[in-house]
């Protein structure tokens, strides 16, 4: 029996894995790679939404969330601005930290975990 399901699966990552109801994102990134922190923010929100519908769950049933920042001294309000109005009220379990991204032109990364 494979309990473990897998989406948009390749050799070195599956986008989305569902395992005992919980619904595991790969790191998301922007689809607007010249953006600034605003609308890379709103653009990986956006595919985190139609991820977790592609499986059943939706924002409200993020558990947790890792936000990883270029810059986080100077995209950190920016990006919360964004987050806030996005997050519903009861908000999941969050940290928030800098780190090198994978190209230099991405500004935001965002990992969550949710409830099917």
């Amino acid at each position: 029996m494979n309990d473990i399901q897998r989406f948009e699966t390749n050799k070195r990552l599956s986008r989305t894995v569902i395992h005992n109801g919980i619904v595991y994102l790969a790191g998301v990134t922007s689809a607007i790679r010249d953006g600034n922190i605003t609308t890379q923010t709103k653009s990986v929100l956006e595919i985190i939404d139609e991820r977790l519908a592609i499986v059943g769950s939706s924002k409200d049933r993020i558990l947790t969330a890792q936000i990883w920042l270029k810059n986080i001294e100077q995209d950190f309000d920016a990006m919360n601005a964004v987050w806030d109005a996005w997050i519903p009220d009861e908000s999941p379990a969050r940290a928030t930290g800098e780190v090198k991204l994978a190209a230099p032109s991405l500004l935001v990364e965002v990992i969550v975990t949710a409830a099917l």
